[in-house]
């Protein structure tokens, strides 16, 4: 399954954007994301009725670019805020790549990498509404 995200905050950058209505707004600066983040532009997740979030695995790309890629896995939250991993080479997350990530977010949100057949359930069951 291939997914398109508009990346809002890049790998290494302190500098996160929010994209609304097609323009980014900056709306912080805050620690250097460990990889690059994003929306899935029209697919609602309904934990928090905002589009579903995205991590694009690869080097740094800039706010506001359009990448496709491949589900990977997602990091399942326990308050159902999940985050949905894509790459372009298909290979998934390394291990350092999931400790960082995992690290992001904070414990009491109990983060778990699950691997992309969890991932695309997930999404399936989004799409059917």
């Amino acid at each position: 399954m291939r997914l398109r995200m508009v990346v809002e905050w890049s790998k290494g950058s302190p500098f996160r954007y929010a994209w609304k209505e097609g323009h980014l707004a900056l709306v912080a600066v805050d620690q250097p994301a460990p990889v690059n983040y994003g929306l899935i532009p029209g697919l609602i997740n309904p934990a928090d009725g905002e589009e579903v979030d995205a991590v694009f695995l690869g080097p740094p790309l800039f706010p506001g670019t359009e990448v496709e890629g491949e589900v990977m896995g997602m990091v399942w939250l326990a308050d159902g805020d999940h985050k949905i991993l894509l790459e372009a080479q298909g290979q998934g997350p390394s291990p350092r790549e999931a400790q960082e990530l995992l690290a992001w977010f904070h414990r009491s949100r109990k983060p778990l990498v699950l691997g992309p057949q969890e991932a695309r359930d997930w999404l399936e069951k989004l799409l059917r509404g």
